[in-house]
Formats: structure tokens, C-alpha cells, sequence
């Protein structure tokens, strides 16, 4: 099997376990065209953009940790961390605003099983993370 098809089919699994897991309640919440549209950005992607957005999401937690650590959401860190999760956001939506962006961290305190990846890296960080972006957003 070639490299291509091989990472074709990576993003095919990621695409597939997601609509599994998620996909009755996304489409719900946001339509069936905003979900087409990630999937065709993920599967349009190429093994070094992936790579980038991997190397991202990491940089986004190192940040958002740190900042967390400081404590104070409306730190200077605390909107690099923002910023850094708008990019990371925009590597999935087709579209970005920031009524979505606020909406997407409320989710991740409300929603245990969001609140629970955030929380590993450091607990209250989805709280933290929530309340930043409202800041960064206003």
C-alpha cells in the first residue's frame, strides 16, 4: 500500500470514528454542511499539514498549562493559548466566529467527556480555557 494511501485512509478512519462516535449529535447541533465541510478539510489535507496540526494542538496545551499556572485568563499567555486554539479551530471549520469559538469552550465545561481531555492537562483547565476565550473574543 502506498504512503498516500495509507494516510487516505488514516483520515478516513479519523472521519469515520468521529461521525461514529459524535456524528448524529454534530449534525444536530451544526448541520449536516458545516460537518461535510471539516470532513472535506480533513481529507484534503496532506501528511505535513496533519503533522503541523498535531505539532499545534501540542503547543496549544504547553500554552494553555502554562497559562493555566498563572492564573489569570485575560494574561497576556492566556491569549497567545486563545489564539493558538482559534488556529488549531480553523484547521477543522470551514467557517470561524467567535460566537462558535465561545461556544465550542462552553462545551468543553459542560460536556464531561471534553471537560475531561482538557482537565488532564492540568484540572479546571477547561473552566480556564472557557473563560479566556470570552475574554480574547470580546
Amino acid at each position: 500500500m502506498s504512503e498516500n494511501k495509507e494516510f487516505d485512509d488514516f483520515k478516513q478512519k479519523l472521519i469515520d470514528g468521529n461521525e461514529e462516535q459524535y456524528g448524529d449529535e454534530i449534525r444536530n447541533k451544526y448541520g449536516n454542511d458545516a460537518v461535510d465541510r471539516s470532513d472535506a478539510k480533513i481529507k484534503g489535507m496532506k501528511k505535513e499539514q496533519y503533522a503541523e496540526v498535531e505539532k499545534l494542538s501540542q503547543e496549544v496545551n504547553e500554552t494553555l498549562k502554562a497559562a493555566f499556572e498563572q492564573g489569570d485568563p485575560s494574561s497576556e499567555l492566556a491569549k497567545k493559548a486563545c489564539e493558538l486554539h482559534k488556529r488549531w479551530l480553523c484547521c477543522f471549520w470551514a467557517d470561524y466566529s467567535k460566537t462558535a469559538h465561545i461556544g465550542v469552550t462552553q462545551m468543553y465545561v459542560d460536556d464531561v467527556r471534553f471537560t475531561k481531555y482538557y482537565d488532564k492537562i492540568a484540572p479546571g483547565c477547561a473552566v480556564f480555557l472557557r473563560d479566556a476565550v470570552k475574554i480574547f473574543c470580546s
